[in-house]
């Protein structure tokens, strides 16, 4: 074989494995490169908490976890024997207090008005007695049959005698016209008072039955019956399965003019079928999120952003946790 025909030979060796490579390379940059990437979510809903105000022991609960709850449906009951104790305390008071107001409000029977004026009338008999033996001794005195000291005595005894007089007189005036007016409206403010008193502690009373405020599915019940719960503590949780939303943690480089109001098609592998979804709101997820360097050198970093959305249709049997997929 001659060295022309050698030559070629490599040449054409070369060309082929250049060929090849260039090959691989195309097909890899429009196989390997174009590999739709997936975004993953999960569907979540609203939840409150069902709680006491204050501290009690568990005696029934209505429900199980997993059942559906209407808004007014009893839950649970409990028991407060402090409540009782005070409902009863407060209910004794109101009465007392509710006596009194009535007391002053009732007109003064005659027989106490008829006993304040013949007291009236004994003090007018005695100033007049006074008054004449007052006048005796003056006359004695001034005759110089009298010691001083006891016209100053009897002058004293006419004084004390005209002091009861305006006193009898005003004791028989108050029987005449009852209670002060003053002294009627504080009995009734006591009485308003101590009846408020009792709904403050029949409004609290009402906590021992705890009632959904909410339609939505039980998904947690924390005690038992029996136990006891703290103020405040939470008996259990109720998710709102009307109010369902997906939650998705997309970097910014496939967002794609994603924005509020758009619809997206999504995956829902639990039914094996696409929904779709209008997104409702779009926030950067923080420094803390998941970022990626496009380059080695780290000149930007791609920040993630949280997209919520919510299905445009209601979607039956769509639970919390399910995935959501976008691709």
């Amino acid at each position: 074989m001659s060295a022309k025909s050698q030559h070629n030979n490599i040449l054409l060796a070369v060309l082929g494995f250049v060929t090849v490579v260039v090959l691989v390379a195309v097909i890899g940059y429009f196989t390997l490169d174009r590999t739709p990437e997936v975004i993953q979510g999960e569907a979540e809903v609203s939840e409150y908490r069902v709680a006491c105000k204050l501290p009690g022991r568990i005696t029934d609960i209505r429900v199980k976890e997993g059942d559906y709850v209407h808004k007014g449906d009893i839950l649970a009951t409990l028991a407060i024997p402090e409540a009782d104790a005070q409902e009863k305390v407060a209910e004794a008071t109101a009465g007392a207090t509710d006596a009194l107001s009535a007391l002053a409000e009732a007109p003064t029977r005659r027989e106490t008005v008829e006993s304040a004026y013949q007291i009236y009338q004994q003090a007018i008999a005695a100033n007049g007695i006074a008054e004449k033996t007052y006048g005796r001794m003056q006359r004695l005195y001034d005759e110089g049959v009298m010691t001083a000291q006891k016209r100053d005595e009897a002058m004293a005894a006419f004084e004390a005698a005209k002091a009861g007089v305006e006193a009898a007189k005003a004791q028989w005036e108050l029987a005449k016209s009852g209670a002060r007016e003053e002294a009627k409206k504080a009995a009734k403010k006591q009485a308003q008072a101590a009846r408020s008193a009792v709904d403050v502690v029949r409004s609290v009373l009402k906590e021992t039955v705890q009632r959904a405020t909410a339609d939505g599915e039980v998904s947690t019940i924390y005690p038992k019956v029996g136990e006891l719960v703290g103020l405040g503590s939470p008996i259990m949780s109720i998710s709102m399965t009307d109010d369902i939303w997906g939650t998705f943690n997309v970097r910014e480089d496939q967002l794609k003019g994603m924005k509020v109001g758009t619809v997206l098609k999504v995956y829902v592998p639990a039914f094996d079928r696409q929904i779709e979804m209008r997104v409702t709101s779009l926030k950067d997820a923080g420094s803390y999120a998941v970022w990626k360097a496009t380059k080695t050198t780290g000149q930007y970093d791609l920040k993630t952003f949280q997209v919520k959305a919510r299905p445009v249709k209601r979607v039956d049997g769509l639970k919390p946790g399910m995935s959501l997929i976008i691709r």
